[in-house]
């Protein structure tokens, strides 16, 4: 090829950057549109309807399910039970104890018995009316204490005492720690279960190929991977015969990260019927199958110096799990593992409980693990900075990290935000100027409260450990110039498909444009490990960048072969490129044509994996907890309280949280205020409760989600500490600012009103009834006052 034959760009386009640019979400417009389809909106004609008949008691031995009757209906296609499973289920391979419908026993009211598959939702109904259930009962336990008492019947054979897991950890010496402490407290902390509340209903349509013997699912799953191991195993197919495909999907926040038994019983009632079968839950259903935050009790004792320094944190936590395994072990040795890596430490030491209750099974939520610890663990120290009169901004400073940190279990801190945060959120709020000084009118009290917290940027080992990378994107380009990103993580809402979009353009400085995402369907995209613990931006991530950066080589490589000149004389521009130091130039179209010669389309693999060194200790459970980078955030709360009626009123929260790199600002806002909202639930009003195993709130009317009315001003400052092993720095920017608002909020109303609150939500009631308490105790007080006076005069 001669010169005069390469195209002369006139004037070359500057490049497209992409990486910290405010950009709406690739997959906005559906959304806003309307266009969005999800699972219950998947145009299947001629599905069968399926239905679920559940357990009407809390605990019993199954004696006999009669189908008989319900498939002699008309319309009836199919009835299927625990006998139609080949295995049980769960998350966590050493913990699956779960089947998708019950057998011989039954753990809690509202789990599966049956399922039935028919024409109509009316031949469905009366299918479920028909299947005869005899269960002999059993004695029922709702709460830790009932469930670990010396003579309740074990709910698994194999766990005495009804604990999942305990837990002991110990790091350094916490006694000498104590001993060297100006001031030791220990406090009690009380914090309810509660649920996601995901807008979108769970749903699942299965179509079975009788020929093929071949299932197809399309489901709401947050972690196609694991539904995709799931459905194999508990009916007993070969995984190539399997194929996921996760739609849209309307939240999850951890709900979906657990394969759930209704996807597997729609996948046994496509079989059995021999075809399609779509089976939607109510929202009364999505409560039975919850996974939310279990209901957790903290017994915490922290010894302090008189400057701030941390000497010796006591932690004893006991999680009331529910009736099966689930993320339980996991959830139990992440509460322990994060009271490290936020603050340096003296010594540690640990002891958790996860229980087993005749109640829904709890799992993951946002911030899993960490957030009641949490709670406890900031609420105690405002305690103590008001004992050692300390602010609480010079408490926390006093015992800051300095990075690169290792901390005492193990874990391994390359960057850290903390101090930027604290800075932000102290000016932003006017702490020093305001605090104490604001005035109420009449019953109202005002305060001011502050809280720091962090993350973990997913989890350095998979729960299912197989050598293979802990992410693998695959890169394709073809002969239109067009490149798609074939993805199996889950974009759930939080825009991982828009990041990974904005981190190839930025390295290709291409228009987004030109860049499409296909992703979560295990025919035609490599696995992911899913979207939890806030993996995808840390490990999808760079996977991706791993990807672009190598379809970069290529295109430089192809660009300098046609140029017949060096690739590192190439000057790359994104839409062209040339010889640096000369007009000759190629525009994109020619590179790509140039790179597909003697190959055709593209496809290149991105790989990534979490550094050895990032992956934990070698005690047991030393895993979990352990991440590639650390997220932190710092928060103040303003509040309202009404010492009338117990109120409180969220007026202004500041948060700034240290993201590391924001690869899209405005996603990463929207990210970190939705974690806010969803602590202002848990802190004043979400809690869910039962009757004897009967839910009391499963819908969203009884179920308190704060709302549009409720919600404060959020000020959200990014601090961006840009991490060594992130790509382009980033971190999670999801859930680390959840775990602040509760005590945040809680040291604000201590501020306005004298009061601690040991427990959560801290509900209107439970405040008011704090205020009259303090009354009665100040009459009492001052009754013997009068008479210890009364006393000293007459002697």
């Amino acid at each position: 090829m001669k010169f005069e034959d390469v195209h002369l760009a006139r004037e070359p386009a500057p490049p497209t950057h992409s990486v910290g640019q405010r950009r709406p979400l690739v997959d906005g417009i559906e959304k806003v549109a309307g266009r969005a389809r999800y699972t219950a909106d998947l145009p299947f004609p001629g599905a069968l309807v399926g239905r679920i008949g559940r357990s009407p008691v809390a605990h019993g031995r199954i004696v006999r399910i009669d189908v008989t009757r319900a498939l002699a209906l008309p319309g009836v296609r199919a009835v299927v039970t625990g006998d139609d499973f080949a295995a049980p289920y769960g998350v966590i391979p050493i913990a699956q104890n779960e089947w998708p419908l019950a057998r011989d026993r039954v753990r809690y009211r509202g789990e599966p018995l049956f399922a039935v598959a028919a024409d109509d939702i009316d031949a469905a109904e009366a299918a479920l009316r028909a299947v005869q259930v005899e269960i002999e009962p059993l004695p029922a336990y709702f709460d830790a204490d009932a469930a670990r008492a010396p003579d309740a019947v074990r709910l698994h054979d194999n766990k005495p005492g009804n604990v999942e897991r305990s837990v002991e950890q110990d790091f350094g010496d916490v006694d000498a720690g104590f001993a060297a402490a100006d001031l030791v407290l220990e406090r009690r902390f009380d914090c309810a279960e509660v649920a996601h509340g995901q807008i979108e209903l769970n749903a699942s349509v299965a179509q079975w190929d009788p020929e093929r013997a071949q299932l197809t699912i399309h489901s709401v799953t947050q972690v196609p991977y694991y539904l995709h191991l799931m459905l194999a195993q508990t009916l007993g197919l070969d995984p190539a015969a399997v194929r996921v495909i996760k739609p849209f999907v309307g939240g999850g926040f951890g709900h979906r990260v657990e394969p759930l038994n209704f996807e597997m019983i729609a996948g046994a009632l496509a079989r059995a019927a021999g075809g399609l079968v779509k089976l939607e839950l109510t929202r009364e259903e999505v409560f039975l199958t919850h996974r939310g935050r279990p209901a957790t009790q903290v017994r915490l004792k922290i010894g302090v110096t008189r400057d701030g320094r941390i000497t010796a944190v006591d932690a004893e936590v006991v999680q009331r799990g529910g009736a099966y395994a689930g993320y339980g072990l996991v959830t139990i040795l992440y509460a322990g593992a994060l009271l490290h890596a936020l603050y340096r430490v003296g010594a540690v030491r640990y002891r958790g409980w996860r229980v087993y209750t005749n109640l829904p099974p709890c799992g993951a939520m946002r911030g899993h693990g960490a957030v009641n610890v949490r709670f406890a663990f900031e609420a105690l120290l405002d305690e103590i900075a008001h004992g050692l009169q300390l602010d609480p901004f010079a408490l926390r400073r006093a015992n800051l990290i300095e990075p690169p940190y290792r901390t005492l279990n193990d874990l391994q801190v390359n960057s850290y935000g903390l101090p930027q945060c604290l800075d932000a959120v102290e000016r932003a709020s006017g702490w020093h100027e305001r605090r104490g000084r604001l005035e109420g009118a009449g019953p109202i009290r005002r305060g001011l409260g502050m809280a720091c917290s962090h993350y973990v940027s997913g989890s350095a080992k998979p729960v299912h450990w197989s050598g293979e990378p802990h992410a693998v994107i695959n890169l394709k380009l073809d002969f239109d110039g067009g490149l798609t990103i074939l993805t199996g993580a889950s974009d759930i809402g939080q825009g991982s498909n828009t990041l990974l979009t904005q981190i190839v353009a930025e390295v290709l400085l291409l228009p987004m444009a030109r860049i499409r995402v296909v992703a979560t369907d295990s025919v035609l995209t490599p696995k992911d490990n899913g979207s939890y613990s806030s993996r995808v931006s840390f490990m999808v991530g760079n996977a991706a960048l791993r990807a672009a950066e190598a379809m970069k080589r290529l295109l430089v490589e192809a660009a300098a072969k046609r140029l017949e000149a060096a690739p590192h004389d190439i000057e790359w521009l994104g839409e062209s490129c040339g010889v640096a130091g000369t007009d000759r130039r190629l525009d994109f179209a020619q590179v790509v044509q140039a790179a597909l010669v003697d190959t055709g389309t593209l496809t290149i693999k991105g790989a990534w994996s979490t550094p050895p060194e990032t992956q934990g200790g070698k005690f047991r459970g030393a895993a979990v907890g352990s991440t590639a980078g650390f997220s932190y955030a710092a928060q103040v709360a303003e509040v309202e309280v009404d010492t009338d009626t117990g109120a409180v009123r969220v007026v202004k929260l500041w948060v700034a949280h240290d993201c590391g790199r924001a690869i899209n600002p405005l996603a990463v806002e929207g990210q970190v205020q939705g974690a806010v909202w969803m602590g202002l639930g848990q802190a004043l009003s979400e809690e869910t409760q039962y009757h004897d195993g009967l839910p009391l709130r499963p819908n969203f009317l009884d179920y308190r989600m704060v709302d549009i009315v409720d919600t404060p001003p959020i000020d959200v400052t990014l601090v961006e500490s840009i991490d060594p092993l992130g790509p382009f720095g980033a971190k999670e920017a999801s859930e680390g600012g959840l775990h602040s608002v509760p005590p945040a909020v809680a040291a604000a109303i201590h501020d306005a009103v004298g009061l601690r609150q040991h427990a959560l939500p801290i509900t209107p009631d439970r405040l008011l009834e704090a205020l009259h308490q303090r009354k009665r105790d100040d009459k009492l007080a001052a009754q013997r006052a009068e008479r210890a006076a009364r006393s000293t005069q007459g002697s």
